[in-house]
This record gives C-alpha cells, sequence and structure tokens, in this order.
C-alpha cells in the first residue's frame, strides 16, 4: 500500500475579481482535491483560499459550494484538514468547521509529521514587519470592529472587500520575486529556532511565490507560490518536502 502523503496549498482566492474565469479556477481546484483523496493523509490549507469570507450569524457568502464539496468529500473519506486563517480568509468563526469537520487555527500550526517538526502558517504575520499592516491585522481581529462590521448589510461590504483586494492584488509580490537570507521569513525562522525545538521545516505562502532556503542550523524554508496564478503546492512523503505544479490541463 502507498504511504500516505501530507499536501500543502494556499493562497487559492476563490472568488477574487482579477481571476479571468472564477469556475474554471475553481474546478481546477476541486480536480486536485479529487486528484489526492486516495493518497492524502492530511491536508493543511495555507489561508486564503477564499479571496473573501465573512461569516454573519446566519449568513455566509454564497459561491465555492463545488470547492466545499471536494474539501467534505476529503473529510468524509478520513483526510484529516487544518485551515490556517490568512489575511483575506480571517473571519471564519465556525461554520466550516461545523459544516466540514476541519480544523481552523488563527495564525499557525506546529506539528510533527513522519518524525520531522514542521511550523506551518500563511506568512503575513510572521513575515510582514510594517507597523501599518500590524496595526490592520488588529482591527480586523477585534471583537468590536468585527461587530460592527457585522452591523453593516453585505451589500455594501462585499463589493468593497472585492475592491480592496484587487487593490492589494495590484500592489503585491509578483511571481519572480526572489525571497533574500535577510528576508523577515528568514529572520524569523531563525529566530524561532534560537527560541524553540528546533523546526525541520518551515512552510508558508502569502507571498505569491516559490521559495526554498537553508535555515540555521538544520531547517528549510519553503515558500508555496500560489494556486491561482502558478498553480503550485506542497507535497511531504515522509522523506523529502517538494513543492510541485497542479496538472494545467485539469
Amino acid at each position: 500500500m502507498e504511504s500516505k502523503k501530507t499536501y500543502f496549498i494556499g493562497d487559492i482566492h476563490l472568488g477574487a475579481p482579477y481571476i479571468d474565469d472564477p469556475k474554471a479556477h475553481e474546478r481546477k481546484i476541486v480536480s486536485w482535491l479529487d486528484s489526492i483523496a486516495g493518497s492524502a493523509r492530511t491536508l493543511y490549507i495555507l489561508g486564503d483560499a477564499l479571496d473573501y469570507w465573512y461569516e454573519y450569524r446566519y449568513v455566509v457568502p454564497k459561491g465555492n459550494i463545488r470547492f466545499f464539496g471536494a474539501l467534505a468529500r476529503l473529510a468524509d473519506a478520513g483526510v484529516k484538514i487544518k485551515w490556517i486563517k490568512g489575511n483575506h480568509d480571517i473571519w471564519i468563526f465556525g461554520y466550516l468547521q461545523q459544516e466540514l469537520g476541519i480544523e481552523v487555527f488563527d495564525h499557525r500550526v506546529v506539528d510533527t509529521i513522519d518524525g520531522k517538526r514542521f511550523y506551518i502558517a500563511h506568512g503575513d504575520i510572521d513575515g510582514e514587519p510594517r507597523p501599518s499592516y500590524r496595526r490592520m491585522l488588529r482591527l480586523f481581529r477585534s471583537p468590536l470592529a468585527q461587530r460592527l462590521f457585522s452591523a453593516i448589510h453585505p451589500g455594501l461590504t462585499v463589493p468593497f472587500a472585492r475592491r480592496w483586494s484587487a487593490h492589494s492584488r495590484m500592489h503585491g509580490a509578483e511571481a519572480g520575486e526572489i525571497l533574500q537570507t535577510e528576508d523577515p521569513l528568514v529572520r524569523f525562522a531563525e529566530n524561532y529556532n534560537s527560541h524553540n525545538a528546533l523546526v525541520d521545516y518551515f512552510v508558508f505562502g502569502h507571498r505569491h511565490i516559490l521559495a526554498s532556503l537553508p535555515v540555521p542550523p538544520s531547517s528549510q524554508l519553503f515558500v508555496i507560490g500560489d494556486a491561482f496564478r502558478l498553480f503550485t503546492y506542497g507535497e511531504y512523503d515522509g522523506t523529502a518536502f517538494q513543492i510541485k505544479e497542479i496538472n494545467t490541463d485539469i
């Protein structure tokens, strides 16, 4: 029997206004999820799977039904799904856990997988030194701000969120960006190792780039790209971590 693998995907940005064919994009992601059903033991979603998500008390955003159905099929088949919130899907409050049976984490997961220690995060908190960005994240996480936001009709908040998302993507990192050894993510990993049990693999999303760098004394740091432009994901088979590409013919 083939040993079970661990998969990592993030930055899918389902429903984003800058994706030309959202339905084709969703179908490609669903086909990939179905393709790993026989080999997956655990699936980590590294945030920003949804370009916008806000759970009102009795209402959730429409769309993405095929995606949620594919996750449900995996969960029902016994695959563990761990979803780490990103900056676009930060307002997950309980609906997805109840409906899909997945685990949701606010910032990061530190897990041991096949004897190796993994630090898994979206990457916006650990690798973002700008005070303005950190203030924005604190605002988004504020219970008072969330209550005030939920009091506004979705007909106003959703269009605003779409415009903000498009603006953010226009001013974000490009696929050709190179992760340097002095990058905040690398410095974070070095500092984490110096104050905690050593990590074998640091795995991040958020940057929309592909990167693999050594972190002293013996760690490896990966940024796994994205799943709407690069269509990449991470795979760990118990021996090696690899970044692979989703079949573009799906």
